[in-house]
């Protein structure tokens, strides 16, 4: 079998390894690197369960080569949030929101929705619906995220506002 050196940076971190060529993404994530945050549902890229950042653009990581990685920059789960006591918004959002059952899901939606959520886009529910269409969850119906998802955008606007109003005051 034919192994190549990647070198990638992961939750800011740089990580050099050999890999065998055909190493998915999810298997370097989860076996080389212990971040076991990003869950392989199908692996096929239907359930979006694998849902990682490749360069700040949301990939499914069980249909990404590890060797397409070298160079790059991977964000997963892992990365949002110190701990439970300084979680992202999202992770918050979806703790309160009853966005969760299982868990099994959570990190590829979170993973999906951070570029929407970073980009300071407003959203209604529709739209929401759109954005996490591509992600499956067997357990809670939909209705929760969709609020989960609300809920972490009004926090992203009141404080963009709060930082606002003290550098104009």
């Amino acid at each position: 079998m034919s192994t190549h050196r990647v070198t990638v940076e992961v939750n800011g971190e740089t990580h050099t390894r050999e890999v065998d060529a055909r190493l998915l993404l999810s298997d370097f994530l989860r076996h080389h690197l212990g971040l076991r945050g990003t869950r392989v549902g199908c692996e096929h890229g239907v359930c979006g369960s694998c849902t990682v950042l490749l360069s700040g653009e949301p990939v499914r990581a069980c249909l990404t080569l590890a060797v397409q990685t070298d160079g790059e920059v991977v964000d997963t789960v892992e990365g949002l949030g110190e701990d439970t006591e300084h979680m992202h918004p999202l992770q918050e959002s979806f703790s309160a929101c009853h966005g969760l059952q299982c868990g099994f899901c959570t990190s590829g939606f979170l993973m999906s929705l951070k570029p929407l959520y970073d980009s300071g886009i407003e959203m209604n529910a529709t739209e929401i619906r759109e954005a996490i269409s591509g992600n499956i969850c067997r357990c809670t119906g939909y209705q929760q995220i969709v609020e989960a998802v609300d809920r972490a955008l009004h926090i992203r606007d009141s404080t963009d506002t709060e930082i606002s109003e003290s550098n104009d005051g």
